[in-house]
């Protein structure tokens, strides 16, 4: 199943809504992944640094005791938190921070919320030598310090964005500026599977490592594909980069789960924002209305575009589950599996746990670890009323 039906669209969402300013720059940027990503010598460099550097592939780790605790469905990690940085978002920006290295820019910017892709930026651009500038809300900040410090030993500029809720919106917003500004220069490395045109496409083409590992996995140890892949939303990366290559796949199912303070899918409507069409939280007024999670990657109004389409037409199953939920998950695969993991994919395991019990035994069922949690602890602990 495509569902691109033309270019820049996933049925009738995404596009290109943006200053006439960045028209050409994403007309070049398009251009150039025509001509540099499919060629040889860019598919060598790109294979090269993600196994000697970030340390790809990831494993897929057979959850048994989850799987006791649970019964029913055999639980799966794709364990992308052993990514170099911790993440899966280094994927992203070794992939577009090398494109813009063969486009010849000379200073990147990007935004975040948790940090991840933040220190992701910064990692890279320290690997390649390049300056880099990272928007992060005042909110997240305070929140995600651990990455704040990463970031700033990696020698980024932290811009500090007060503004609206002071989170990863507003942060978005305030590096499409600088963007606006300089052009000429600066390339703008979105962290998400959103935006306009061609981003969510070029984050897809660099996260779908994740779906086609486990593809590889599952067909060499089993012989067959998984059963159900489950993924957390936020803009949508990791989990668009474990559902494209088994979108043609009927028989696996694919569910995606959105915190339950910021969920377009299941409680917002198609609108405008950050450049692209797509299902949006918004008022009475068309006001892009406020969120909460407890995860800062994840409190996020908007979803990446490809997702939208993926909703309507009913090939991806999404859903919610709450901070509680999500931080009882955080706290069992710890003390279960012995892996810390982000609160981001702690809201999918929240899900997992709810979904694996009514599956067969013989149903195999993958969850994308996409995060370590070391960057969430302090947040838990307070949230939780430890002491030391």
């Amino acid at each position: 199943m495509t569902t691109i039906n033309q270019p820049g669209f996933f049925g009738e969402y995404g596009g290109q809504y943006v200053p006439e300013t960045l028209v050409p720059v994403l007309a070049h940027l398009t251009q150039a992944m025509t001509d540099i990503l499919e060629t040889p010598s860019f598919k060598r460099e790109l294979a090269d640094y993600y196994t000697h550097y970030i340390g790809r592939p990831s494993p897929v780790y057979h959850a048994k005791r989850l799987t006791e605790y649970c019964g029913g469905a055999q639980i799966f990690f794709k364990r992308d938190e052993l990514n170099h940085t911790g993440a899966h978002k280094i994927n992203n920006c070794v992939g577009q921070l090398l494109l813009a290295k063969h486009m010849k820019k000379k200073r990147i910017i990007a935004e975040t919320g948790a940090g991840q892709h933040g220190v992701a930026t910064a990692t890279v651009c320290a690997l390649f030598g390049l300056p880099c500038v990272v928007y992060m809300g005042a909110k997240d900040i305070e929140r995600q310090k651990p990455n704040v410090s990463r970031m700033r030993l990696l020698g980024a500029t932290i811009v500090p964005v007060t503004a609206g809720q002071g989170t990863l919106k507003d942060a978005m917003n305030e590096a499409i500026r600088d963007w606006v500004a300089n052009v000429d220069t600066t390339y703008y490395a979105i962290g998400t599977a959103a935006g306009p045109h061609p981003y969510p496409t070029l984050v897809r083409h660099f996260q779908s490592v994740i779906g086609q590992e486990v593809k590889t996995a599952f067909q060499s140890q089993f012989n067959a594909l998984p059963d159900t892949l489950v993924a957390c939303l936020g803009g949508g990366s990791n989990a668009i980069g474990l559902f494209a290559p088994f979108l043609e796949d009927s028989t696996v199912n694919l569910v995606g789960v959105e915190p339950e303070g910021a969920a377009p899918l299941a409680y917002g409507k198609p609108g405008v924002l950050h450049g692209n069409k797509t299902y949006l939280l918004q008022d009475d007024n068309g006001q892009i209305a406020s969120t909460h999670s407890i995860s800062a990657g994840l409190d996020y109004p908007g979803i990446g575009p490809e997702h939208s389409c993926l909703k309507d037409t009913g090939r991806v199953t999404y859903t919610t589950v709450t901070d509680s939920e999500a931080l009882d998950a955080f706290q069992l695969c710890a003390q279960y599996e012995g892996i810390i993991p982000a609160l981001e994919p702690a809201h999918a395991l929240a899900h997992v746990l709810k979904l694996a019990p009514t599956l067969a035994q013989s149903h195999r069922l993958v969850m994308n670890l996409c995060g370590r949690g070391d960057k969430d602890l302090d947040a838990v602990a307070n949230h939780l009323g430890w002491t030391a």
